[in-house]
């Protein structure tokens, strides 16, 4: 019997989708990897995201998502993969259906990375305060943040409550929306999935309603 990869992924490649070769350090045998196919790095990635025990207790935001069946089957994954622009990109469920939790051929795409940081709301590390808000124990200042396109975090300043920092967050978060639509403003799937995402932000700006998810 074929072990299943992380429980429930048969993988069925009729190739060997990872290499590995033996070298030597002080007489001590090491191994490192020489290939490892790109499609079944991310279809394996998306499995370990749902169904690996050790990520869940790590990044728990994901303890509700799962695969659907189709793509169990690494073949499957692959087969759609071959069809998309995935190259340099990341596997992205959130864009198109806000509060999506089923990795899926009419769920996912490939987004850039900047999108991908972009979506990210840290609600694991974040606790109960606002996105885009953090509380300083230390100096016990309420402070607001945000993620720029390469994933690193931005102090927008100290505020009086996590009302005003919060929506201090979400006026910048607006802004970087609209640059990123006109970034990425020849991909038609990332382009549906920004406006949707857009119009929900300014909504909430404009009515002065906490938003808790992308």
């Amino acid at each position: 019997m074929i072990k299943k990869v992380f429980g429930v992924g048969i993988n069925d490649a009729n190739y060997t989708v990872k290499i590995q070769e033996s070298y030597y350090i002080e007489g001590k045998r090491k191994r490192r990897t020489t290939f490892e196919c790109p499609y079944y790095v991310k279809w394996k990635s998306m499995l370990m995201r749902c169904y690996s025990e050790g990520y869940l207790n790590k990044n728990p935001t994901y303890k509700d998502c799962l695969v659907c069946d189709e793509w169990l089957t690494f073949s499957n994954f692959k087969s759609w993969m071959e069809t998309q622009d995935w190259e340099g990109k990341q596997l992205d469920k959130d864009l198109l259906f806000r509060g999506n939790r089923v990795y899926s051929p009419t769920t996912c795409l490939f987004v850039p990375k900047d999108v991908n940081y972009f979506m990210l709301t840290c609600k694991a590390s974040r606790g109960d305060t606002p996105l885009g808000v953090t509380h300083c124990s230390r100096t016990n200042h309420i402070v607001a943040y945000i993620r720029d396109f390469s994933g690193k975090e931005l102090n927008l300043g100290v505020f009086s409550s996590y009302s005003s920092a919060h929506f201090a967050w979400l006026y910048h978060k607006i802004s970087n929306c609209k640059q990123l639509l006109i970034k990425h403003s020849s991909s038609r799937d990332v382009v549906k999935g920004l406006t949707a995402v857009l119009y929900r932000l300014e909504e909430n700006f404009t009515n002065k309603v906490e938003c808790d998810v992308l």
